[in-house]
């Protein structure tokens, strides 16, 4: 089984992403242990770009910028 994990950092805003959700929130933990931080939820809004998710995938757009 291949366990996939992406970390997005850009200043002090922070995207946490993986395959396992068990082994994510591990993570989360122990960064949190490191660092002053805060779970936001569900990813909706990053530099600008608006994040939905359903069933049919991740949707990426700005619309605030057309």
């Amino acid at each position: 089984m291949v366990i996939f994990f992406t970390v997005l950092i850009y200043v002090d805003d922070m995207i946490l992403t993986g395959s396992n959700t068990g082994i994510l929130a591990d993570l989360k933990q122990y960064l949190h242990t490191q660092f002053h931080m805060k779970d936001l939820g569900t990813l909706n809004y990053f530099l600008g770009l608006e994040i939905t998710q359903s069933s049919k995938g991740i949707f990426i757009r700005q619309k605030k910028y057309t």
